[in-house]
């Protein structure tokens, strides 16, 4: 499995999260339309900065009484699991209950799983204590929000879940922020660091023109030549590696 430095994961997140998509394009190693998770899956805190991490994932159930057992009794197992991952985790709940009856997650997960080392949670079901959750600054993605935990059921942790319109596996790497999550290729994740700069370069040539002060259709016609021919190179330059 190709390691990831932590230095890599640090550049990453200087960048939004459709700067990544626009990079990971480049090397067309998946269809556009693919890799990350659709509309349902919003962030709660769209003023944090961008959450890079590994996935940790779990089923999630509220709708029944457990037979036997404690609610969040598999808290501790998820956590202790952590230390599989390359590097900090975001946790991924898959909510097996549709439509979603209860939050996934609260103040007291939240915190926990802050104070082990998590960067951000996501969930296809929903969440509660936002207020509290904002507190922590810690991201946070959901499909909405309620008021009750529900018969709250930790299960399957570790495995394959489907959240947002994807499958995400353990250890998955994640970059999210106020426009979405997305999953990036891990055998492309160094060399999309390396020429972030660069791509967003290229595409600021466009945008310095724009606000110029003096924009002309003219001008705009040749900023995008230019654009386009820097982020030609760019692709022929992560091709040749392949």
């Amino acid at each position: 499995m190709t390691t990831i430095h932590p230095e890599v994961l640090a550049k990453l997140r200087q960048y939004d999260t459709p700067t990544i998509c626009n990079l990971i394009e480049l090397f067309e190693v998946r269809p556009r339309h693919t890799g990350y998770m659709d509309a349902r899956i919003r962030a709660c805190y769209p003023e944090l900065p961008p959450m890079v991490g590994f996935a940790a994932t779990a089923a999630f159930r509220a709708s029944a009484p457990l037979r036997q057992g404690e609610s969040y009794g598999s808290l501790e197992a998820q956590i202790e699991r952590f230390g599989e991952l390359s590097g900090p985790p975001v946790v991924v709940f898959q909510d097996l209950d549709d439509p979603s009856v209860a939050a996934t997650f609260g103040e007291i997960m939240c915190t926990a799983y802050k104070a082990f080392g998590a960067v951000g949670l996501i969930t296809s079901g929903t969440g509660r204590d936002l207020d509290q959750v904002r507190a922590l600054k810690f991201p946070a993605f959901t499909n909405g929000a309620c008021c009750s935990h529900g018969y709250v059921t930790i299960l399957h942790v570790h495995a394959p879940v489907h959240v947002g319109g994807i499958a995400v596996y353990p250890d998955d790497l994640l970059h999210g922020d106020c426009n979405g999550v997305t999953t990036i290729p891990r055998e492309i994740a160094s060399e999309l660091a390396e020429i972030a700069d660069d791509f967003v370069g290229a595409e600021g040539v466009i945008l310095d023109t724009l606000r110029s002060g003096t924009p002309s259709v003219a001008r705009l016609r040749e900023a995008r030549a230019e654009s386009h021919a820097l982020i030609a190179r760019l692709r022929a330059r992560v091709s040749r590696r392949k």
